[in-house]
């Protein structure tokens, strides 16, 4: 026997309909999936926004970190790049995000401490994003062409001073850590390099290999060429020696003070998080950074794993925003 079922027939009227209920359930069940409680997060994959090109000191953070992540969480964490404008490209991709943890970015600190000081745009990265948990921290390293007379930093100053203007110093681009470190490290040493900006470290770093420039703040990338005695390593940054080079004395111990600011690293999320995702995102990733492999995986690129909760962290950027900030000012540095 056979079952007969009744259909409507395919009149405009009932297309309409059929329509206007469709519109309803989907609205009705998006409005009830946006408005899952703080409580049931995760129930979607996690997007980690990079501002930067994939292979980089960032990139490679965020894909070491979202392995475990993704383990400890039971949804899929998914790296996507969204390279230029020194991260301003993947800030803006972030706060105009849903707050809800589901758009997060991984990002050197600058993003917050100099990039709302060097460019004008349609956004407030220290206003619009908030820090979850610092990554870790990267010192930089003042490497001197293999030719250059000088053999420390000390002697690097002398000449400097006795030829203002004639030595030159790389760094990654405008705005970029190693320019506004090289522009500090002037400013306390008291002399005058000319500043030449490259499109990253690594091309920065083959022209000193070269003998093109005659030094620069090194961001990790070039260890393997300072221990085959390719460059020198002159000094570091930050309050004490490197762990990589111990031998290396900070500037701070060779008299020139104040020039302390290294690489910070972290997971920051749109304004208005809620506090519960923001600490379990903190929780997840100290518990990840925690694991030796991982530890392993930053060392190798130079960097030590260093966390922060999401108010030490904050405090971090402040003191370094007040520095950059007022460096920025003094220096009249602008980014085209």
């Amino acid at each position: 026997m056979k079952t007969f079922t009744h259909r409507a027939p395919l009149t405009r009227r009932n297309i309409a309909k059929a329509a206007a209920a469709a519109c309803l359930l989907g609205a009705i069940g998006s409005t009830a999936f946006a408005e899952q409680p703080a409580s049931s997060w995760p129930i979607k994959p996690i997007r980690l926004v990079v501002g930067f090109p994939a292979g980089g000191t960032t990139d490679v953070m965020a894909r070491v970190v979202s392995a475990p992540l993704q383990k400890a969480l039971g949804q899929a964490v998914i790296v996507d790049n969204k390279p230029g404008a020194s991260g301003n490209l993947g800030v803006g991709e972030v706060i105009r995000a849903p707050a809800d943890g589901y758009t997060l970015m991984v990002a050197p600190i600058s993003v917050q401490t100099a990039n709302p000081h060097l460019f004008k745009p349609a956004l407030n990265p220290e206003k619009d994003l908030q820090p979850v948990v610092s990554l870790g921290h990267a010192q930089l390293y003042l490497v001197a062409k293999k030719d250059l007379p000088a053999k420390t930093a000390k002697d690097l100053v002398q000449m400097a001073k006795a030829s203002p203007g004639k030595l030159s110093y790389g760094s990654g681009g405008p705005g970029t850590q190693m320019h506004l470190v090289g522009e500090l490290f002037k400013q306390q040493a008291g002399i005058d390099a000319v500043h030449v900006p490259y499109r990253g470290a690594a091309p920065a770093l083959q022209d000193i290999l070269a003998g093109q420039i005659d030094y620069y703040f090194d961001p990790a990338t070039g260890f393997q060429h300072i221990r085959e005695g390719r460059a020198k390593l002159l000094a570091v940054t930050g309050a004490k020696r490197s762990p990589f080079f111990p031998d290396a004395p900070t500037l701070t111990e060779l008299g020139i003070p104040g020039v302390e600011l290294g690489n910070w690293f972290g997971v920051f999320a749109p304004a208005g998080t809620p506090k519960e995702i923001v600490a379990r995102i903190g929780s997840e990733i100290a518990k990840a950074m925690a694991q030796p492999e991982v530890k392993q995986r930053f060392a190798d690129l130079g960097a030590d794993a260093v966390v922060q909760d999401a108010a030490a962290f904050r405090k971090t950027i402040a003191q370094e925003s007040t520095v950059l900030s007022g460096l920025i000012r003094d220096r009249r540095i602008v980014v085209d």
